[in-house]
């Protein structure tokens, strides 16, 4: 009886740019060791991304992420994936300044983590900044549609692609990006329809969060899928697990074997150790 031979393979963006039309890309985000770790033999691509402001910080947009932030959790997510491809977003304000800007920045973010691209937000404004990146060696994933980075611009987190308008600049977006040579491009909350004609259309992987199935592949987060985030869920989110109900129930476990001195037992102890079950009845002192 043959045994399957585990696929330790290890993802590349020139690997991921050649599954255009074929398997499709699993992606996730992970900005921790830990998590990388757990999800490096599932995901093809693990991105690092921007979202981490809301999921991990607490902000409420990702406007406040910094340089370092991202370079910090990259690090730490390089160091738990042996097989999957890891993508750093470029937070806001670190490229859009001139394609001499992104390049520094970019170059700064690969050097200090070891990831094996960047991912930037922006169709045709970002094209020549994401050619004068890749013609110096760097990859891009690039990201459409929806763009978070844009909020204030965009007048919130709203569906991109609804109107004539709108269908005709993510497609004129998709087609920038993918001739200046993104290796894929992510998808964000567009209308369906526009999503696979996207798909269609262009040569390049598309990626896929609140766009269609159509796409290339699809990515969501991480904690969103297993049910850790806080507030509102989004459309496109389906959730696979509910660990904050179930980190309350143990926390909540726990706190009651402290309070009753259930925990720590002799078996958590070093050496031998009388265990105090609570308050001692008072003794009489003979004189």
């Amino acid at each position: 009886m043959s045994v399957a031979t585990p696929d330790t393979k290890k993802r590349t963006p020139a690997e991921l740019a050649r599954r255009k039309g074929g398997e499709p890309i699993v992606a996730l985000t992970a900005y921790s060791t830990p998590m990388a770790r757990a999800l490096d033999g599932i995901a093809d691509l693990l991105l690092v991304g921007d979202s981490l402001g809301m999921v991990v910080y607490g902000f409420e947009s990702t406007l406040p992420v910094t340089l370092d932030m991202m370079i910090a959790h990259g690090a730490a997510a390089v160091r738990g994936a042996a097989r999957a491809c890891v993508i750093v977003d470029m937070p806001f304000g670190s490229y859009q300044e001139s394609p001499a800007q992104a390049f520094k920045n970019a170059a700064r973010i690969m050097a200090e983590t070891g990831c094996a691209g960047i991912k930037l937000e922006g169709g045709e404004a970002m094209a020549e900044t994401v050619r004068f990146l890749v013609e110096r060696g760097i990859p891009v994933l690039s990201h459409i549609g929806l763009q978070p980075q844009s909020v204030n611009v965009i007048g919130g987190f709203r569906a991109q692609g609804r109107n004539e308008v709108e269908a005709d600049r993510v497609m004129a977006d998709a087609h920038a990006v993918a001739k200046a040579g993104a290796f894929a491009i992510v998808i964000e909350g567009t209308n369906e329809p526009v999503a696979r004609r996207v798909t269609e259309a262009i040569p390049v992987p598309t990626i896929g969060i609140g766009a269609s199935p159509a796409c290339d592949g699809q990515i969501l987060v991480t904690e969103d899928l297993l049910g850790l985030s806080d507030g509102h869920k989004p459309r496109f989110v389906k959730r696979y697990a509910e660990l904050h109900q179930m980190i309350a129930a143990a926390a909540a476990a726990y706190a009651e074997d402290v309070r009753s001195r259930a925990f720590p037992g002799p078996e958590h102890c070093y050496g031998p150790s009388i265990i105090d079950r609570g308050p001692k009845p008072a003794t009489s002192q003979r004189r």
